[in-house]
């Protein structure tokens, strides 16, 4: 995994964790005993005020992280962003400078290839740039999106990642391994170590009789662990790295053929104008009552309540489950995201054809 994301030779360390939010933390753990060695030892009231800088399309534990992680609520978010959800690296500078002008550390960025919402994924390459100008620790939560680089066709979104200093990706996502298989991969060998180990030899002792190296549990945060790596060997041993492309690369041709579908069709409209970047694809269905109302606070206030009763429509025929939410100032929407390479065509045919029977009263 970490050749693929680019690290020369494989260099580096990585922990399986029970699930992205968790290989997150590791990483901003991490990232802060690299700037701050001593607060191990000493605490958070022995380092400076520290701040992190991620987007608003972050996944919402990362916010239960800054909790987590410090005393106060010393850390600012990071909210700029474009119409496709990408973080846009010239407002990341900004923020940055304003934050040390206030006398906070800049010491975590936290990219995201694949946002949860919209599939969006972050310019990789410019964000590193500005992480190398201020030495600040670069993540990319690829939970979503690791799987790509698995595709020849279009790991491309990720150019980049090799520049980080830390990933988070999820086979038990894209890539269809069974919950849980998440892992935390680090580009410096060592300092996960380093960072979460607590010698207790009464269980990782140093004098055993086989190489020291496969013993990673003084590396982890938890004591009793999964043997998640298992899922994600034999399927891996099953399919080989081509069988993972083909089935990412149909997942993918199955929501350009939902875009392609709906674009100019009566009765949808797009959340994002343009080719979805990953599997995920944002839309309105738009009754037959609204389509001729101005796009006023009249049409809004009904549209919220299209896509929830859509939605409980389908659980209750049992015929099919798409996902719905709002973001900003954008009202209940539906996001169809494929990840099951055994869908075709016809399902997708099934599914906007159910969409209509089951809003065109509404």
């Amino acid at each position: 995994m970490r050749e693929m994301i680019g690290w020369p030779g494989g260099c580096g360390d990585g922990i399986f964790s029970p699930g992205g939010a968790i290989s997150n933390l590791y990483a901003m753990l991490i990232a802060r005993f690299k700037m701050f060695p001593e607060v191990k030892e000493k605490g958070m009231s022995a380092i400076p005020r520290l701040v992190a800088f991620t987007s608003e399309q972050l996944s919402y534990p990362l916010l239960l992280h800054f909790i987590m992680i410090w005393i106060s609520p010393a850390f600012k978010m990071f909210h700029a962003f474009n119409y496709r959800g990408k973080m846009i690296p010239s407002d990341l500078e900004r923020r940055i400078v304003e934050a040390k002008q206030k006398g906070y550390v800049p010491f975590f960025v936290s990219a995201t290839a694949g946002t949860t919402v919209y599939g969006a994924f972050d310019p990789l390459v410019a964000i590193s740039d500005v992480c190398r100008k201020f030495n600040i620790w670069m993540h990319v939560d690829a939970a979503w999106g690791g799987g790509l680089l698995m595709s020849r066709k279009h790991r491309w979104k990720l150019n980049g990642a090799d520049r980080a200093n830390s990933v988070t990706w999820n086979p038990h996502k894209m890539m269809g391994v069974p919950l849980q298989c998440s892992a935390l991969l680090v580009r410096e060998e060592g300092i996960m170590q380093n960072c979460n180990q607590m010698h207790a030899s009464y269980l990782f002792q140093q004098d055993k009789h086989y190489d020291l190296s496969y013993d990673t549990g003084d590396k982890a945060l938890q004591c009793g662990r999964h043997v998640d790596i298992f899922k994600l060997w034999l399927m891996w041993r099953a399919k080989g790295t081509t069988g993972f492309e083909v089935q990412i690369d149909k997942c993918l041709e199955l929501a350009e053929y939902l875009y392609n579908k709906i674009k100019n069709r009566e009765g949808y409209e797009l959340v994002i104008e343009g080719k979805p970047q990953h599997t995920n694809v944002c839309f309105w269905y738009i009754p037959p009552s609204l389509r001729h109302m101005e796009d006023n606070e009249e049409r809004m206030a009904r549209l919220v309540k299209v896509a929830p009763v859509i939605k409980a429509r389908m659980m209750e025929y049992g015929t099919t489950m798409v996902s719905y939410q709002p973001l900003g100032d954008k009202v209940n929407f539906f996001r169809m995201v494929i990840s099951n390479p055994a869908a075709t065509h016809q399902d997708i045919d099934f599914l906007i054809d159910e969409i209509e029977r089951l809003g065109q009263d509404l």
